[in-house]
């Protein structure tokens, strides 16, 4: 185990906040991972797991030992003509995960495509984009327990999955870290997801009328490039917000306020565009310091110099999240995790 003090995280997270750790080390088996949890529990040091840096706002210095968790490796079961079982290791990077099985014509990923981060994180906050969530073709992932360091295994109805949610950020949280996660995937009969206008719009310029699932990952890839940020040339976590449910009634009311307000049915709930409440309340391309909300799309919080500390980034949402509320009552919850 290679243990390293005041090590800078600034390459570990895609903010490119440059903030420090007391200890850090990088595990690329179980073995090393218990023996960095190991050390830190001698030392009695708070242990930070990073995988992607892709979902977290550092915002100060960490005292304590933060762990690279690098497993790598993609195994794969067939279980009948259509359906293959498909498990990837935690310290794989998700885009190319979705890559490798769009290559061997395995679907179920195809809308996922160029999202940040790593497998290991994507069950934690159940990752979604264009009409599908991880929840849709999770089977399973397995887990190291921090109290007992024995493997465990959580199955769908285990990880109690919701929007953007998961029994891994309420009850479970910082007591199990995910090794691995299996997928569901199709090898012939996919179920092309198509329902969002964006992707109608990608395939229809592109004169394509059956699409495949690769049609379907270039058009994901296609809008997501052309609306958001690349980490690499700008430090963003992607969506900094959830998009707010609000009971039904509350959105009448706010349709006699506000009559071009935008929202989805769910039940007897609406969902609200988060992005939709923050334009209107002017943030939209809006820079305060090194901060700033990006140009094309509000929803997503931009170390805009490059030079932004955490605590900026958080300060500047929580302006955001304050006038949301007093303008339309709805309070915004950060998709970020804050550290």
């Amino acid at each position: 185990m290679n243990m390293q003090e005041n090590f800078s995280l600034k390459p570990f997270n895609t903010f490119g906040v440059d903030v420090s750790a007391q200890y850090f080390t990088q595990a690329s088996s179980i073995e090393e991972l218990k023996d960095a949890i190991q050390f830190s529990r001698s030392q009695s040091l708070p242990l930070l797991i990073l995988g992607g840096g892709s979902n977290i706002l550092l915002t100060k210095n960490f005292e304590g030992l933060a762990v690279q968790l690098g497993l790598r490796g993609i195994s794969e079961e067939n279980i009948d003509e259509n359906t293959v079982l498909v498990t990837a290791k935690a310290g794989e990077n998700w885009h190319e995960f979705v890559m490798y099985c769009l290559k061997k014509n395995y679907g179920g990923l195809e809308n996922l495509s160029l999202i940040p981060g790593n497998v290991g994180t994507s069950p934690m906050q159940n990752i979604g984009a264009y009409g599908t969530e991880i929840k849709d073709i999770f089977v399973n992932c397995s887990v190291l327990n921090l109290e007992t360091l024995e493997t465990e295994q959580f199955d769908l109805e285990k990880c109690r999955f919701g929007y953007r949610d998961s029994i891994f950020k309420q009850e479970a949280k910082g007591k199990y870290i995910i090794l691995d996660v299996t997928f569901r995937l199709t090898k012939k009969d996919h179920h092309i997801k198509t329902e969002y206008g964006a992707i109608q719009s990608e395939l229809k310029n592109a004169g394509i009328e059956n699409p495949t699932i690769q049609d379907i990952s270039r058009a994901v890839i296609s809008i997501r490039q052309s609306k958001l940020p690349d980490p690499k040339k700008m430090g963003n976590a992607g969506s900094f917000f959830k998009n707010p449910t609000i009971p039904l009634a509350q959105f009448e009311d706010l349709q006699q306020k506000f009559e071009n307000i935008q929202g989805y049915p769910n039940g007897n709930n609406v969902k609200v565009p988060a992005g939709w409440l923050i334009e209107q309340c002017g943030w939209k391309g809006k820079q305060i310091g090194n901060a700033a909300s990006h140009k094309l799309q509000s929803l997503v919080i931009v170390n805009a110099t490059g030079n932004a500390t955490g605590k900026e980034i958080y300060d500047f949402s929580t302006e955001i999240i304050n006038s949301v509320k007093n303008k339309f009552g709805i309070e915004l919850e950060r998709e970020v995790n804050i550290i």
